[in-house]
């Protein structure tokens, strides 16, 4: 007779970005667990930039290297916004999205989480870890999905008014799409 598989339990907890520069202080709880071949994910924000789209995603390095949050001192061009390429050092890339379909790993889509008028909004998505796993591992390949050496962002703010031109993004998307408002550390239970 077989062993049961094990369930390992994750969490986060997300603090604001930016906040003296967004109007809002966005706070929030992840949750993840591991349960036979899926991987269960929660994620609850409130005070986020309300009635807009909120891009959110695990960012870590390939090599599996420890991820941490960045930190307001760590603004590289002092401009007073941290915005996703500073994020790079200490959090590393962005690996996997919280959208409608996590295990295709396709960043750029319209399908995260829409904040209420309330600046709030719930995720629960249930992925399939065999094929996040693939596709991770064709991605980086040799590496893990391993959440806890990973951080959780939350992105976005509305498009006006207008963020200054130093605030940088990545490719094609705009940089108050991708600007960070929220970060946690993910840590096994």
């Amino acid at each position: 007779m077989g062993r049961a598989a094990e369930t390992k339990t994750y969490h986060a907890n997300l603090t604001d970005l930016n906040a003296g520069k967004i109007g809002s202080k966005p706070m929030g709880q992840a949750s993840f667990k591991i349960n036979g071949d899926n991987l269960e994910v929660h994620i609850t924000m409130s005070g986020v930039p309300a009635d807009i789209e909120h891009w959110e995603h695990f960012h870590g390095f390939p090599d599996g290297r420890n991820a941490t949050c960045v930190t307001q001192d760590m603004d590289a061009n002092k401009d007073g916004y941290i915005d996703l390429g500073e994020t790079e050092k200490p959090s590393g890339t962005t690996m996997v999205p919280f959208n409608d379909k996590p295990e295709d790993m396709i960043i750029p889509t319209n399908t995260y989480p829409q904040a209420s008028a309330r600046g709030d909004f719930e995720y629960t998505k249930i992925v399939p870890l065999k094929e996040l796993s693939k596709t991770f591992g064709k991605t980086y390949p040799g590496g893990t999905i391993d959440l806890d050496k990973r951080v959780i962002y939350v992105h976005g703010v509305p498009s006006s008014p207008k963020l200054p031109s130093s605030v940088g993004s990545l490719g094609t998307s705009p940089s108050h799409v991708t600007i960070p408002i929220a970060c946690g550390k993910i840590e096994k239970n």
